[in-house]
This record gives structure tokens, sequence and C-alpha cells, in this order.
């Protein structure tokens, strides 16, 4: 096996670690401040301690675990102060984006962003919220895009692994997609109109919605 191809795979196993440890860390199976002992979930994944490792770094990068020096790593989780930052944080740039949007806005845009409000609204009445969220992101994307701001759309795409943290938590049943898919076509219509105030608005409630249901899942949890 050459170098770079045993590279590879060691990689993409250290990812499907941290992706087990990820789903455990966001559904309360380890509590916040509880240590993630390597050997012992090397010794249930049956791998060695490396790619395990490797997965605590990717962890830490996300915010999931903080590494502490000579005692390992311990699980983060989301708490309701990180909610509360996430969405402050959101609301602000995303805020902005979508003002700076409507300023760039032209048919294929809101073309664009008709067509996800339109898959929204399908898969959101099969209660398919993997497709519902991935084509949420997808419309916030086209909206960075619009922006016009190669930094601004370096800004809001460095914290999209929070964001999809955060969703991993919320509990999404038929009534909680029909909501996102109508706060989504506010959002576009204001956009397709050139209104930038109503478009700031519309996305200030969509987010305020969002904090909404994640906080309700939280609490679920606790």
């Amino acid at each position: 096996m050459t170098e770079r191809k045993k590279f590879t795979l060691e990689f993409s196993l250290s990812r499907e670690i941290a992706g087990i440890l990820r789903d455990r860390i966001l559904h309360g199976e380890y509590g916040i401040g509880e240590q993630l002992k390597e050997n012992r979930i090397a010794g249930e994944l049956r791998v060695s301690r490396t790619p395990v490792r490797e997965a605590f770094k990717i962890l830490e990068d996300e915010g999931l675990v903080e590494y502490r020096k000579n005692r390992g790593c311990f699980a983060q989780g989301i708490t309701r102060q990180d909610l509360e930052d996430i969405y402050a944080v959101r609301k602000a740039l995303e805020g902005l984006a979508v003002e700076w949007a409507c300023r760039h806005m032209t048919p294929d845009y809101v073309q664009r962003l008709t067509d996800h409000c339109d898959l929204m609204d399908f898969y959101a009445g099969r209660e398919d919220a993997p497709q519902v969220l991935e084509l949420n992101e997808g419309f916030h994307d086209i909206i960075y895009e619009a922006a016009g701001s190669r930094f601004m759309a370096r800004v809001l795409r460095s914290y999209k692994g929070y964001i999809r943290m955060n969703r991993r938590n919320v509990f999404y049943e038929e009534k909680n997609l029909r909501e996102i898919s109508a706060e989504h076509k506010a959002i576009r219509d204001a956009l397709a109109a050139g209104d930038e105030e109503a478009a700031r608005q519309a996305m200030s409630r969509h987010l305020d919605e969002s904090r909404r249901r994640a906080e309700a899942s939280l609490a679920r949890m606790e």
C-alpha cells in the first residue's frame, strides 16, 4: 500500500470515528464535561488509538470536545449559552448578507431560491428533515453568493459547522418543516422585491424561530 493511500484510509477512518462520537455527544450519550477515554473508544470500535486521537482533533476544531493538558479530552456539546452566541452572530451577519444580496439580486438568483423553496415544500410534506435541512443550507449559500462579497461568504461559511451541530440537536416534525419552508419563502419574496428592510426582517424572524426550535429540543434533552 502506498503512503498516500494509507494516509487517505486513515483520514477517512478518523472522520468516521469523529462522526460516531459527534452523534453521541449531540444526543447526550456523553454528558458535558464527561471524559472521552481514548483506550476505551479504540477497544470498542476495534481500531488503533491513532485514528481515535485524530478524531478527537476533528471534534476539538468543531468545539465539541476540549483537550485538557495531561488530562485528556472532555465532551462539550452545545449549551444554552452556545445557542445564544450562535444566533446572535447569525442575526448580525446574515441580516447584513441579505441586505447586500438585495442589491445584487437577479432573475437567476430568484429562480434558484424559488427552486429551493419548492423542493423544501415537497420534502416537508414527506417529513424528510435531512433533505429540507440540506435545501435550507443551499438557500443560505445562494444568499451569501448574491451578497457579492468573497470575504463575507468566507466568514459566513466559517461557522457552518456550528449551525450543523445545532441542527443535529433539533427534533423536526412536519409542522416544523413546513414552518421552515414558509420562512424561506418570505425571505425569497423580499429579495425578489428588492426590499432590503423586509428581507432583513424576514431573515431575523427565521433565525428567531430557528433558535426557538433549537431551545425547545435542548430543553427536551435536559
